[in-house]
């Protein structure tokens, strides 16, 4: 059996890592991107939503179970920050679709070589700027949650969505590698010939 090009492999890993991370807290409490406090009251966060809500595109930092003022989250900033966990999910399509193109390029045609470069770089820079985002309303939702002293602490959710964007970029760059290093190589072969 013939070993897959290296920008397959990754960019199925990155498909992967971000399915995981789009069905974190509330759909499956062991992924997510924030830990709030201890014992029986502890809240996970992930992208639709938080522990014991229902899902749903953006949501409020107001953990009943906490007693938490969330005075300083409760902005239509913050709200429309939670709003942009859903790039999370659109990179893992662009992701599984740089994935399936590349195997038509390794398969069929070139073409989908050249696709998958195309979507493997549209899916890193929409997987940088959720992971931007997390960064930003986790981190200032952390430090909300610690001045009012509820033990935070951040999740897998961040290192998974981190480790797409690698393997995306690695995925991005091993095809682009392969499809240029043909070009070159179909050239070189065409000038030997004449």
């Amino acid at each position: 059996m013939p070993v897959p090009p290296p920008g397959l492999v990754f960019c199925l890993l990155a498909a992967v890592l971000l399915t995981f991370v789009s069905v974190s807290a509330p759909t499956w409490d062991k992924i997510y991107f924030l830990r709030a406090g201890s014992g029986n009251a502890t809240v996970h966060f992930g992208v639709f939503g938080f522990s014991g809500t229902p899902t749903g595109i953006g949501y409020r930092f107001s953990p009943s179970s906490l007693d938490f003022n969330d005075r300083t989250l409760n902005t239509p900033l913050f709200r429309n920050l939670a709003r942009t966990l859903i790039l999370h999910p659109i990179a893992a399509g662009l992701a599984g679709l740089a994935f399936l193109s590349g195997v038509c390029g390794a398969t069929y045609h070139r073409a989908g070589t050249v696709t998958m470069v195309l979507l493997a770089a549209i899916g890193f820079v929409v997987c940088l700027l959720a992971f931007i985002c997390d960064m930003v309303l986790f981190g200032i939702a952390r430090d909300s949650f610690i001045r009012q002293g509820i033990q935070s602490q951040y999740g897998n959710a961040c290192w998974l969505t981190l480790a797409a964007l690698v393997a995306l970029l690695l995925g991005f760059s091993t095809a682009a590698y392969g499809v240029l290093a043909r070009y070159k190589k179909r050239k070189r072969d065409k000038i030997t010939a004449l």
